[in-house]
């Protein structure tokens, strides 16, 4: 159904025609980064150029896009009936550059075109980059060519960025040009639409993505498993379940560690049992602790805490009374840990991580509070 609705938006803006995209939002491992990489085939498959980036700490949204247009706009000016309009975007591409105070050592580009005054250099992102992205899907038309530019983690946008993004995408629609965005991230990509420009809703919907439902987890474990003339008993498969939560990414990591661990080519509870250990320990080591080593002290401090009160979501006042604070006082860590994509406000006051069974690893990762 999602892909479904993916295709029709590639279809529509395709023939010029106003569409609304989508913006998958869920925790980590319920497979955006997937579905993302499967629409960008889709949109290859219709013959859009496309640009998939993906966010993070420490780089701006300027510093993210800026190779992929420029990469984007100097393929178009190898097209004799694109010629003019790819290079007059290049030299807007070097006025932005100016104005927002990027140099081109910096990105390491090369334009070899000199700025266009007055078009997309003021240095205000939320106009620049609509100017910018409208010049950049003009050359696009005039290439007879599409395209759909791809963001994954989107949460570690400020505002202002994701404003700046969905203006640039309302100005493109009402344009009618051939230039689409697919993005993901975890949930509090939410409240920043909220608190952009309004018309946010009619340009995106934001489908939730959570974790497979019983039957369709259980499909994803069984067939690899036939496919190989192999079978998995049913108390085997539901504690596979109950450990996962039907996450796609940890069903991967305990079907990978049962298969390896299995003696023989009936996957039974005890052989489970076993892989699950293993399964941990990976999960441990590399997935969990690479989130875990980004934190402060302090910051571990307040996670653990919110592990104590157990899985979902719970009051941050009650998480303040764990560690002995007032609420007030671990405002900031709280804030630095969603900035970080650690934990999100499913509701206001309250605090969830953004990781499924993360509050199981920190009790292992820190048995104390």
């Amino acid at each position: 159904m999602l892909l479904d609705q993916a295709d029709v938006a590639l279809q529509r803006v395709k023939q010029g025609r106003a569409s609304q995209s989508l913006i998958l939002v869920g925790l980590r491992g319920v497979g955006k980064t997937v579905l993302l990489n499967r629409i960008k085939v889709m949109a290859e498959g219709y013959g859009y150029r496309t640009a998939f980036v993906e966010a993070h700490e420490g780089k701006s949204l300027a510093e993210l896009l800026l190779p992929s247009i420029r990469n984007l706009l100097f393929s178009f000016s190898m097209m004799d009936a694109a010629k003019e309009k790819a290079r007059r975007a290049l030299r807007v591409l070097r006025g932005f550059l100016s104005a927002i105070k990027l140099n081109l050592g910096q990105l390491d580009l090369e334009i070899g075109l000199d700025a266009e005054r007055g078009v997309a250099d003021s240095g205000d992102l939320e106009s620049d980059l609509p100017n910018l992205l409208q010049v950049v899907a003009e050359a696009a038309r005039a290439a007879s060519s599409s395209v759909a530019l791809l963001i994954d983690e989107l949460q570690y946008f400020d505002e202002r960025e994701f404003s700046a993004l969905i203006m640039s995408m309302h100005k493109i629609n009402q344009a009618g040009l051939p230039f689409v965005m697919f993005g993901a991230g975890l949930p509090q990509v939410m409240a920043l639409a909220g608190e952009s420009k309004s018309y946010a809703e009619r340009l995106f919907r934001y489908p939730p993505i959570g974790p497979l439902d019983p039957e369709d987890a259980a499909a994803a474990l069984r067939s690899p498993i036939e496919s190989e003339d192999a079978a998995i008993t049913e108390p085997a498969l539901a504690r596979i379940l109950e450990l996962t939560g039907a996450y796609p990414y940890f069903l991967q990591q305990w079907g990978h560690d049962c298969w390896n661990t299995a003696a023989d080519p009936l996957i039974e509870l005890d052989d489970v049992d076993r892989a699950s250990l293993v399964a941990i320990r990976t999960l441990d080591e590399g997935f969990f602790k690479v989130r875990f080593d980004r934190c402060t002290p302090s910051e571990r401090r307040y996670m653990r805490a919110l592990a104590e009160l157990g899985p979902g979501a719970h009051r941050s006042g009650d998480i303040a009374q764990m560690l002995g604070l007032k609420t007030t006082s671990v405002g900031p860590t709280r804030g630095k840990l969603i900035k970080k994509g650690m934990i999100y406000a499913p509701a206001h006051a309250e605090t969830e991580f953004t990781v499924p069974l993360f509050d199981e690893y920190m009790r292992r990762a820190m048995p104390d509070l």
